[in-house]
């Protein structure tokens, strides 16, 4: 148990001073009234509809942290929002300590009326969520389905109908610091095992029972006797909160304790329901801690046992429910957010998948990445980083992205086709591990496993040299005697390894002469516009991983920006980028001097980016 000296310096720590000159609360008051759009991006998608306007009231009033799209209609009325089903889903996905404070109209018509069903919608959604808003002012907002040209509007109490044109909106220019200046995470995370008898006569009843069982836990975290420990974990991402519920009263006299045994009056059966919580709140960080406990992390709590239950009740009886919470990071999105998934369904079950791809609609993330995978979630226990990004190795970070800052080699007339995304640069000899000589296509391959991870395609470590030769023993291409060796790999057996690890498939493109690669430009272009990943050349005992290509179509004329894995020498870019370890070579350089061998053949290995949620 803490003592009450610890728990006084983590309250300090949260109410210490904040350093973020440029955020003062108190200029909100001095300035003009306006609206502060912190998002990259308030139009998340441009078909008619509604779209919630998400702030906090930790920030400065009108503050657009994030857009939420609307997805449940009535009538396939786009902007007849169902505020039962829409609610249910937003008190999901909103960590407490985020509201909503608006709403945005993607259609044509007048921009004024657009505004006022707007802000009235808004206004609607915050009394199913929170039961306030009525006297609230909210941003109606209203943007032109064709150019997307947004209006904000104030919109007054309800029933006042006063609608005052937004004169000043102002654009964050760094986000992240704005929202993590201000606040911090606080995480609470418990497991109640709740039993319940059902009468073998009255089956109909257990909702009704279920539904008081649920209501009395509710009512215990509100409880006098109930403790909230508040710590400040080394490398934690968020402030940790655990509950601690004494059952001990003082007694004058010293007893024994008793246990009491209470008889079914009828035949019953026994349920033991497991409720996995786990939630996630925003606060300021001036927050008082009982005020932070009281007003985020129980009404959190609250809420989601209470969506649990509407998950579970109509299959009560007949399915074992698993239902857990995931909190992510997306990128794009600049504070986490929540989603309760049913770990009874595989993962990758249609269910599932349109689960998934239903959030990421209303997320307006993209439909080609899983970023919503359990395997993106944030870990607390791991993750150092509030971003969620997860360290892929131990030991020093890798370099990343060693080709933003070279030159095109100058094609004329040529269009330059590159990697969509990021990778880490693996090269000879890393972890002090001597593959000098036979290694290269290994580290092509961690090169190209580290994007895909980057990319959220994957939570898997980066493999060693061996869990690459074990992979490709497991499948049968290779004798156990491989696991160890020195042996060469090329694209047919990273296209293998891709497969089983990553469940990613590959297109092999073959030349039968290095002179013949330069035919293949236009080709590989397609691939870097269309897919995005990094390409795997390999040719007699050498193999690189190709990062884009410069291409004439004019001419037919053109350069390959190469990464090296051949590299021998410590992590440091200048080194690498003037000794020509990543950059643009040509096919016959202007010596005359050829970079593909014209005497092998060679194969290219196009690993196609998963089309998945």
């Amino acid at each position: 148990m803490h003592s009450s000296s610890n728990l006084y310096r983590v309250a300090c720590r949260i109410s210490r001073e904040r350093e973020r000159e440029n955020y003062k609360m108190e200029r909100n008051v001095k300035e003009e009234k306006c609206v502060r759009v912190v998002c990259r991006k308030i139009i998340t998608c441009k078909d008619p509809g509604i779209q919630w306007l998400i702030g906090s009231p930790f920030f400065p009033s009108f503050t657009i942290v994030s857009s939420f799209r609307c997805l449940h209609t009535q009538s396939h009325d786009p902007f007849s929002p169902d505020y039962t089903k829409e609610s249910d889903d937003l008190r999901t996905l909103l960590l407490r300590g985020f509201i909503v404070i608006g709403a945005l109209f993607v259609s044509n018509g007048n921009w004024e009326e657009n505004a006022i069903k707007a802000a009235e919608t808004s206004r609607t959604m915050r009394k199913f969520l929170f039961d306030d808003g009525g006297d609230v002012e909210m941003i109606g907002a209203a943007a032109d389905l064709v150019s997307g040209d947004t209006h904000f509007f104030f919109c007054g109490p309800v029933k006042s109908q006063n609608l005052e044109a937004v004169s000043t909106v102002i654009y964050e220019d760094n986000p992240e610091r704005f929202v993590w200046d201000i606040g911090c995470l606080l995480r609470c995370a418990l497991t109640i095992k709740l039993p319940i008898c059902i009468p073998m006569k009255r089956t109909s009843d257990a909702e009704e029972i279920l539904s008081s069982a649920i209501d009395d836990v509710a009512a215990k975290f509100k409880d006098p006797r109930a403790a909230y420990v508040i710590e400040e974990l080394n490398n934690a991402d968020a402030i940790q909160v655990t509950i601690l519920l004494n059952q001990s009263r003082n007694i004058p006299k010293s007893s024994a304790p008793i246990a009491e045994y209470f008889p079914a009056s009828e035949p019953a059966r026994l349920l033991v329901i497991s409720f996995n919580l786990e939630v996630l709140c925003y606060a300021s960080k001036d927050l008082p801690v009982a005020s932070a406990v009281s007003k985020l992390i129980v009404p959190g709590l609250v809420d989601q046992l209470t969506t649990m239950k509407k998950a579970i009740m109509p299959s009560l009886l007949t399915q074992h429910h698993q239902l857990r919470p995931y909190h992510f990071f997306p990128p794009g999105i600049l504070h986490p957010i929540t989603a309760i998934y049913e770990l009874s369904y595989g993962e990758m079950e249609i269910k599932q998948a349109e689960i998934r791809r239903s959030l990421h609609l209303r997320l307006g993330l993209p439909l080609d990445r899983p970023l919503l995978l359990i395997a993106n979630s944030i870990n607390f226990g791991v993750t150092k980083g509030i971003a969620g990004n997860n360290s892929m190795r131990n030991g020093p970070a890798l370099l990343k992205d060693v080709h933003t800052e070279i030159p095109s080699i100058g094609v004329s007339g040529g269009m330059i086709s590159l990697i969509e995304g990021s990778y880490e640069y693996y090269h000879y000899l890393q972890d002090g591990f001597d593959d000098s000589g036979w290694g290269c296509a290994y580290r092509s391959l961690q090169t190209i496993i580290s994007w895909f991870r980057l990319q959220h395609y994957t939570s898997i470590e980066v493999p060693s040299h061996r869990e690459i030769q074990q992979a490709l023993v497991e499948i049968g291409d290779k004798e156990p005697y491989f696991v160890g060796s020195r042996e060469w790999i090329g694209a047919i057996e990273l296209s293998f390894v891709l497969d089983k690890l990553l469940g990613v498939s590959c297109k092999i493109i073959n030349v039968r002469s290095g002179a013949e690669l330069p035919e293949k430009c236009r080709e590989l272009a397609l691939h870097f516009e269309t897919q995005g990943t990094p390409v795997m050349i390999g040719g007699g005992v050498l193999a690189y991983t190709l990062l884009g290509v410069d291409y004439s179509e004019a001419s037919g004329d053109c350069a390959f920006l190469i990464l090296d894995p051949h590299y021998t020498g410590n992590d440091d870019l200048k080194k690498i980028v003037n000794g020509g370890w990543c950059g643009w070579k040509k096919a016959v350089d202007s010596k005359g001097k050829n970079f593909f061998l014209h005497n092998k053949f060679y194969n290219l290995l196009l690993p196609q980016r998963p089309n998945m949620v």
